[in-house]
């Protein structure tokens, strides 16, 4: 069964999907391959309570650096900082505007060494939801009976 991670504060993002790396505090123990269920809060509920599931993602990299390594302007990471800010869903912050944003959310000092995990959307789950997401990204133009016309 897989575990559950909260997408409180990008919600929207995961929604949309236009966020396809996260930073946590914790979570060291993930792998590449894993699978996880993205809810819009699951922090603090109990296992016999009910919570919103947004998608299923599966895991592609988890490592470990220091969340000011998005701040780095040495070659060859002058543009780190701008592509993880689009990656995490957040295109029109600076790296400085996001690094401030985790750390008062998080309460956390931007030296802090968190987990950076880079995730794609599985296809399983609803097929309605997976059909507007391929409508909206253009994979596909609609659905007619029980077949998706692939965009050519």
């Amino acid at each position: 069964m897989p575990r559950n991670m909260s997408f409180m504060l990008t919600t929207e993002q995961m929604r949309n999907r236009t966020k396809t790396v996260t930073r946590r505090l914790g979570w060291e123990f993930l792998k590449a391959g894993d699978i996880v269920n993205a809810s819009v809060k699951c922090q603090g509920i109990p296992k016999w309570k009910s919570f919103e599931k947004i998608c299923e993602i599966r895991i592609i990299d988890v490592r470990r650096e220091p969340l000011d390594s998005m701040l780095c302007m040495t070659v060859p990471y002058t543009y780190y900082g701008e592509s993880e800010c689009i990656r995490e869903g957040f295109p029109h912050k600076s790296p400085r505007e996001f690094v401030e944003m985790f750390c008062k959310h998080m309460k956390c000092e931007p030296d802090q060494e968190v987990t950076r995990i880079e995730f794609n959307f599985t296809t399983t789950g609803n097929l309605m939801d997976n059909h507007a997401e391929m409508v909206r990204n253009g994979t596909i133009k609609e659905i007619r009976g029980n077949t998706r016309q692939e965009v050519q």
